[in-house]
């Protein structure tokens, strides 16, 4: 498939779509790991398996986070290492179960989260513009198209 390069005005946007994504996420990393130790992996992690109810198969989670398996089992790793989560083995799989201490910091690292996202990222975009930005957001994000 032979196709044109990019013109000008073409790699500006991709490269502002690029830098944007990466500075904002960065930056509430940034805020969460400061105030509660958490990575943004550990965040993605806590938060997914309480908001499911304490626990959830590996596979799932892995699936939920767009991650390979051997990524989510190597960071898993480190999070039972320092008592975020336990593995338990059940029939098929293994099921990742949050801890008090999980659950715990991942309390501590919502309304941080919460705030963080509002100043660098929904602020920052005018209020009557947010709705068309996250339309367009979510139509970038179809994977069906």
């Amino acid at each position: 498939m032979a196709t044109t390069p990019l013109t000008e005005t073409e790699i500006a946007l991709w490269h502002a779509f690029k830098r944007a994504a990466e500075i904002v996420r960065g930056r509430i990393a940034a805020e969460i790991t400061r105030e509660t130790g958490l990575s943004d992996a550990d965040f993605g992690i806590v938060t997914r398996i309480v908001d499911a109810g304490s626990s959830m198969r590996q596979n799932e989670l892995a699936a939920s986070m767009g991650w390979h398996r051997s990524r989510l089992s190597h960071q898993l790793t480190r999070m039972v290492d320092r008592r975020l989560v336990r593995r338990l083995e059940v029939d098929n799989g293994v099921e990742v179960e949050i801890t008090d201490e999980g659950r715990t910091v991942a309390e501590l690292a919502r309304p941080v989260h919460a705030a963080a996202v509002r100043t660098l990222l929904i602020e920052r975009i005018p209020a009557d513009q947010r709705v068309g930005f996250t339309e367009l957001l979510q139509t970038l994000a179809d994977e069906t198209k």
